[in-house]
């Protein structure tokens, strides 16, 4: 069987270096798990996702370096763009391993971009122990959480553990070790990333999403940690819904990115950036 090419994307960006780097396998339903797994760790980047199907309702999955993942944002849009390219804007629909997701692409001034909406968000309480043992990882205490932004787990696709730090500085700062991140994030079940935000200004955040896997340690820009970030400032009544925020991300990896959140009063959140494929 011949294999699928691999198109490489950068995704929440209008720069190949810039954003989240995704592979893209389109024509992969003769795959299975295994070559998937196989071909995502050859790709090396966060996730590659593979797309089966034909015309604008698809079937996706994501795999990381080392397993799969149920959802990746940054590999949908990604994925919609690529798909775009040949079948023109507008509508297409996800069968995700967590549940349909809808995307909807445009091409403006600043170039093609992709919105998702993601499946029904939930927000829970973190325990204490889990929210010790992040913050031992990265190095601080409660005292340096934000006291207006509790701690919790947040799921838009994927269980994120969320933390809000108040001084920008610690934010900029912290530092940790990938294997002890990844069996704390092996242990406790999480999937995809642990989010750390900051709130800026005027609507404004900045992410870092603590993401050890191959050669990845930390991931450049999270659709689906967005989306969890929507939820979880709906569910705390930290936003007036409908809101709008955006979230800055990937500049202490060099690799800056920019994701538009949509949050409406009720229902799935949506995510929405730029995508660029990568030479």
């Amino acid at each position: 069987m011949t294999q699928p090419a691999v198109q490489r994307w950068a995704a929440f960006t209008n720069d190949p270096a810039g954003g989240n780097p995704a592979g893209v396998v389109t024509g992969a339903d003769e795959l299975d798990p295994a070559e998937m797994q196989r071909i995502a760790a050859d790709v090396g980047y966060a996730e590659t996702a593979f797309v089966t199907g034909t015309g604008r309702s698809r079937g996706i999955r994501y795999y990381s370096p080392v397993a799969e993942v149920p959802f990746c944002g940054h590999a949908t849009i990604a994925s919609a763009v690529a798909l775009a390219t040949e079948l023109g804007d507008g509508v297409f629909s996800f069968s995700t391993p967590v549940g349909p997701v809808d995307i909807v692409t445009r091409t403006d001034a600043a170039g093609r971009s992709a919105a998702f909406t993601s499946v029904e968000p939930w927000v829970r309480f973190l325990p204490d122990a889990s929210l010790d043992a992040v913050l031992d990882l990265i190095g601080l205490t409660r005292d340096d959480l934000d006291p207006r932004h509790p701690p919790r787990l947040s799921f838009a696709g994927n269980a994120h553990p969320l933390l809000v730090l108040a001084d920008r500085s610690a934010f900029d700062a912290f530092v940790f070790d990938p294997d002890r991140a990844r069996a704390l994030m092996d242990a406790e079940s999480w999937p995809a990333t642990i989010i750390v935000l900051h709130e800026l200004d005027g609507g404004r955040w900045e992410a870092r999403n603590i993401f050890p896997v191959g050669r990845i340690v930390e991931d450049p820009a999270t659709g689906a940690a967005a989306a969890a970030t929507g939820g979880y400032l709906r569910a705390t009544d930290a936003v007036d819904t409908p809101a709008r925020i955006v979230i800055e991300q990937g500049r202490h990896v060099g690799r800056p990115g920019l994701l538009t959140v949509d949050i409406p009063v009720a229902g799935g959140i949506t995510v929405s950036g730029t995508a660029v494929p990568i030479d």
